[in-house]
């Protein structure tokens, strides 16, 4: 079984089998108020452009962004789309396959 982290880098391919990108970043929920932290993943950030290394860039440690991390990171984040964890069938082994086609993804 994969952790969260060996997802980056790892090719996503459509329902029909098209090549969408590499997972570039993962979107995490921090959920607030429990005894011991805890986030949930909902979704990777995915790129056919950029290499993997956007993990972590636009939000400090409290969760918050600043107007110049937000402005490099629609820079940075430009032609990414983002595959919501639901839509994910199977990933391991390098690759990860999602149950959308590639035209029906929403740009990060």
């Amino acid at each position: 079984m994969t952790t969260v982290t060996e997802l980056i880098g790892q090719s996503v391919w459509d329902a029909n089998g098209v090549w969408v990108g590499h997972v570039v970043d993962i979107r995490v929920v921090k959920h607030k108020g429990e005894l011991q932290q805890s986030h949930t993943v909902y979704g990777l950030v995915v790129s056919s452009l950029r290499a993997p290394l956007l993990l972590g860039l636009t939000r400090d440690r409290e969760g918050r962004s600043t107007w110049l991390t937000r402005a490099l990171a629609r820079v940075v984040y430009a032609g990414c789309t983002f595959v919501p964890w639901a839509g994910i069938t199977d990933y391991g082994d390098g690759e990860v396959h999602i149950a959308m086609l590639r035209k029906e993804l929403t740009r990060a």
